[in-house]
């Protein structure tokens, strides 16, 4: 790495997250046996880093279900030295939800992928041992979908971030009442019913909301243009629920990354950030909202099952899988 690029990286270290991240990753890989290394690890620049989805299917990468107790351990180790406590919780949760999904299928007669709490598959892209060189890391199953990657002291990408749940609220049996990803639902809810009628004529675009999120597992988001209702078209209320709807997506991250993250959205304001909602504007009614602006972009869709499963989505569109890393650095070593 030249020193000139070293010095963009470096603006905005992660020293704490970065060094957890790379004993853990190093931690795991010293468990693993010469065939689970060869499934759990890609080059760094090989295509299968930017491959990401989100239903239940099988994946490259090394499952917990082919992990004995210790690896299993070492793998989430990996994983809450990378996130934040509650992504870690939410994590759990939504592995742990597959235990919920599977005998509410088979009561009502539903054939589909089978439900395993195991079939969640770790992947780590180049060596976490170099400085000089990028690496990441993955982890992949139904409703799960995180993407890491580091370069030095720095974390050069977050995104995509996915998350899910179906059932989004449990409603029978020891769970009930269990909605795990409720505070990015509620906030939606009552940012879109804090509009007076004009705004919300603005802000809504469709009465029936997708049947999912529209940018899939796109590798390159194709974006819609930035419409609906914009943060200098709201209220200091408004703003604020916005700020705090920003806040849960950009909560998953470890403390350093997120106070970069939300003080880079607060030194630029919401005045330019839009608001979009279609569908329903009430609990177990069906809805979708997304937030954009720039490059920054989220999404959030509960149509599928009459309303009651969730997918929501962050993304640095530009910067997903460190593409706008990646490109600086080939642009200043052609200079160079």
């Amino acid at each position: 790495m030249t020193n000139t690029y070293k010095q963009m990286v470096d603006e905005h270290k992660h020293m704490n997250t970065t060094k957890a991240m790379r004993e853990a990753a190093v931690s795991y890989l010293a468990t693993l046996s010469s065939e689970q290394k060869s499934k759990s690890t890609f080059e760094y620049m090989d295509g299968e880093r930017q491959f990401w989805y989100y239903p239940p299917m099988n994946r490259h990468g090394l499952a917990l279900r082919d992990m004995d107790i210790t690896q299993r351990k070492a793998a989430m180790n990996l994983a809450q030295a990378s996130l934040s406590p509650i992504a870690y919780e939410y994590m759990q949760q939504i592995i742990d939800h597959e235990a919920i999904l599977g005998p509410i299928e088979k009561s009502k007669g539903i054939i589909s992928f089978v439900r395993d709490c195991e079939l969640y598959y770790f992947t780590i892209f180049g060596d976490p041992l170099t400085n000089d060189e990028p690496w990441g890391w993955r982890v992949e199953g139904h409703h799960i979908s995180f993407h890491f990657s580091i370069w030095g002291d720095t974390v050069i990408s977050t995104t995509p971030f996915f998350l899910g749940a179906n059932p989004a609220e449990v409603k029978e049996g020891d769970s009930k009442g269990l909605r795990i990803l409720k505070k990015r639902e509620d906030l939606g809810l009552e940012l879109f019913n804090s509009l007076d009628n004009d705004q919300q004529t603005i802000a809504k675009i469709a009465d029936e909301p997708p049947f999912d999120i529209l940018t899939y597992n796109s590798t390159k988001a194709v974006l819609m243009q930035e419409e609906g209702i914009s943060g200098k078209e709201m209220s200091g209320v408004q703003k604020e629920i916005l700020l705090s709807l920003l806040d849960e997506y950009h909560s998953v991250f470890p403390q350093d990354i997120y106070q970069e993250k939300i003080d880079n959205i607060q030194s630029k304001g919401l005045d330019d950030m839009y608001f979009v909602w279609a569908g329903g504007n009430k609990l177990g009614q069906q809805h979708y909202y997304r937030i954009h602006c720039g490059n920054l972009f989220i999404e959030y869709d509960n149509r599928q099952n009459d309303a009651n499963h969730t997918h929501s989505v962050l993304r640095d569109v530009e910067n997903d899988f460190a593409e706008n890393i990646l490109r600086q650095h080939q642009l200043l070593f052609k200079v160079l």
